[in-house]
């Protein structure tokens, strides 16, 4: 706010509460100084990008704290406010690339610092997050086609939702489909090794009296980690 700004303030104010109006001239030029020095920051009036009845003014701020408070209205009754505003206002704002030179960073600061000020006071709307753009990485690519792969291979003939819902019931091919996705080693992409055990690519491992495990055996685990890092590195 300049001088004029936080004259029609201090007046709203002193309406307000005359009893704590200044009793002369000179005392109310000085507060004018004061407040004008202090509150060069804070604008009278934002609007804010959630809607009018979200936006700031500082009157309002002013008229809420007296109406609230018994003691005498300060410079930081209206700044600390403000600050807060500003700081959920900013947090909806993403920083875009200022167009200047990013080498040149006193420039590049005072574009970032102009950018949010003008979100603040709501002279430009907040940027959204944008997803960051560059090139494919091939190693990230590798790995979708190659889960894209293996979870072809798994077989997909029942529509996702009603998979999602099946999965308590069929724990294996959940576990599977996780690995596949996540790019991670399948115990069951290689037969179990465990003599008591031999079960077959594909089939869960099974514990001495025949029954499902519901991990398969150690050393299947490292064999099917071994097999996945000979693929990785070809």
């Amino acid at each position: 706010m300049d001088r004029r700004e936080i004259a029609a303030l201090l007046a709203y104010v002193d309406r307000l509460a005359p009893e704590r109006a200044p009793r002369d001239q000179a005392a109310a030029l000085e507060r004018v100084d004061q407040w004008a020095t202090l509150l060069a920051h804070v604008p009278a009036t934002a609007q804010h990008p959630g809607g009018p009845e979200r936006s700031w003014d500082a009157s309002q701020v002013a008229a809420r704290y007296i109406a609230t408070t018994p003691y005498p209205i300060k410079p930081a009754d209206i700044g600390a406010p403000w600050e807060t505003y500003r700081a959920e206002v900013i947090g909806r704002h993403h920083d875009p690339a200022p167009p200047v030179d990013p080498d040149n960073e006193a420039a590049y600061r005072a574009a970032l610092r102009n950018t949010r000020q003008a979100v603040a006071v709501g002279a430009l709307p907040p940027a959204p997050q944008r997803a960051i753009e560059g090139r494919p990485s091939p190693i990230r690519a590798q790995r979708d086609a190659e889960a894209a792969r293996r979870l072809a291979a798994l077989g997909d003939y029942v529509p996702k939702t009603v998979k999602q819902a099946l999965e308590d019931y069929r724990p294996h091919r959940a576990a599977r489909e996780r690995l596949a996705a996540a790019g991670q080693p399948d115990p069951l992409d290689v037969p179990c090794p465990y003599e008591h055990c031999r079960a077959d690519t594909g089939k869960p491992c099974r514990d001495h009296r025949g029954n499902h495990r519901t991990r398969p055996h150690p050393s299947r685990v490292d064999d099917a980690t071994t097999r996945h890092a000979q693929e990785t590195a070809a």
